[in-house]
């Protein structure tokens, strides 16, 4: 009876994603109502910690776009890029990389990919090189940076298991393993396919005029857009949000407040230093209140938020009901071979496009069979396994954005041009994630 309840958990999982967002959440939430009235599950907590994180952040990176420091972001990025063409296949997912530590979300990657791909163009080289990589990266960033949900969720129930354990203990593991990652998408990524000149779907559209006009003239840039000066006064109070968030999760003393037993937990003190930020954000730029829900930021965060909703609630009163009979078999297998958790993990984040979805649902259960901290978070970076089904919006969107067609999905679905520069920085970043938190966790 666990199994069909599983292949019904799947089934959930999998109609959600065809609607994807808020279809997740709400598609989830039918098979909650499954769960506890017809299979009898008692519900578990809805994971509140996580949303409202995700809403702090969420509305302190969204008032940064609203105040225009998302566009000088850009304008610094596509400098960098426009400064040295010939290196964009390493420099374009850096930037992705980067944007996304910042944020905590890789949706930003909208904005720049268009760059990336106009600087490759204009200089000869295979946009798909750092196209397919930067649309890698952005998500590769999601475990690294401070303030994403995955990395938080992970301080959240870590500490409760291993008070040592800390913002830093995760993030010196995480940063390294996945930015090694990159290096080696990259390299990859710099040879990969044909020269440009020499591809054959780039020849067929240069031989029809009206394409051969678009690609010949069309030019994406930030550059020529002035911005006011609390465009960066906004980035500069955004980085000094998460250099304060850093520097408290150094010191715990300063967390610790007179009568307290305990210092404040980093995921409490996350919330309030976003929202506090976005406040200080706001009244220093005077940005209209109106602007901020409508930004990119804005939009997919909060649909984020109802998603994880949906699914973290669904899945865990699941696991929590199944957890004593699938133990004793399932941790023999992940003691024997501990990378197979990191399989599953994968897997489970293919089924529902979220590496903080994916986190609420596999950690528990890692916990609950008694798996180590350090190998946890040695292998948090495979979190990220929804680039081997192309349909996530940001894959998606670099497909349409690169008007040369180098980067695509193919005729058998799964040869697209995310699946090797996927494959390598994950398979990396765990590899060497696990190495890092077995030496120093």
């Amino acid at each position: 009876m666990l199994y069909i309840q599983f292949m019904f958990l799947l089934l959930m999982l999998y109609l959600g994603s065809r609607y994807g967002g808020i279809g997740l959440g709400v598609v989830s939430g039918i098979g909650l109502v499954a769960e506890v009235f017809i299979f009898q599950m008692p519900p578990t907590s809805p994971p509140i910690t996580v949303m409202l994180i995700i809403m702090a952040v969420v509305t302190c990176a969204s008032v940064l776009e609203a105040a225009g420091g998302l566009k000088y972001m850009l304008q610094v990025a596509e400098r960098i890029l426009r400064s040295n063409p010939r290196r964009v296949t390493f420099l374009g997912p850096l930037v992705t990389y980067t944007m996304t530590f910042m944020l905590g979300t890789g949706h930003a990657v909208y904005s720049v990919m268009p760059i990336i791909g106009d600087v490759a163009l204009k200089n000869g080289i295979r946009p798909e090189r750092p196209m397919a990589a930067s649309s890698v990266a952005a998500q590769l960033g999601i475990t690294a940076s401070p303030i994403s949900a995955a990395v938080v969720y992970y301080l959240a129930q870590l500490t409760n298991i291993d008070v040592t354990i800390t913002l830093l203990s995760i993030l010196s593991v995480t940063i390294p393993a996945t930015f090694i990652g990159l290096i080696a998408m990259s390299l990859y990524s710099m040879r990969r396919g044909v020269e440009l000149e020499d591809d054959p779907e780039y020849q067929r559209r240069m031989q029809d005029p009206d394409m051969r006009k678009r690609i010949e003239e069309t030019t994406a840039t930030t550059l020529d857009e002035e911005l006011p000066a609390s465009a960066k006064q906004a980035v500069i109070l955004f980085v000094l949000a998460l250099v304060t968030i850093v520097i408290i999760a150094m010191f715990p003393s300063i967390r610790t407040i007179a009568d307290a037993a305990k210092p404040i937990k980093m995921s409490v003190v996350i919330q309030m230093m976003m929202l506090a930020f976005g406040g200080i954000i706001l009244l220093v730029t005077k940005t209209k209140t109106s602007k901020v829900p409508e930004g990119v930021v804005f939009k997919s965060g909060m649909v984020a938020a109802i998603a994880i909703f949906g699914i973290a609630w669904m899945s865990d009163t699941y696991f929590q009901f199944a957890m004593p009979s699938f133990k004793a078999g399932i941790l023999d297998m992940v003691q024997a071979y501990p990378w197979s958790f990191a399989l599953a993990m994968f897997i489970v984040s293919v089924v529902v496009n979220s590496q903080a979805a994916t986190c609420r649902m596999m950690l528990p259960v890692a916990l609950g069979m008694g798996l180590s901290p350090a190998l946890v978070i040695g292998i948090m970076p495979s979190c990220y396994g929804y680039f081997f089904i192309p349909n996530y919006p940001s894959d998606i969107a670099t497909v349409a954005f690169d008007i040369t067609g180098t980067t695509k999905i193919g005729k058998y679905y799964f040869n697209h041009s995310f699946m090797v520069p996927g494959l390598i920085a994950v398979i990396t970043a765990c590899c060497v994630g696990y190495v890092l938190a077995s030496m120093f966790i």
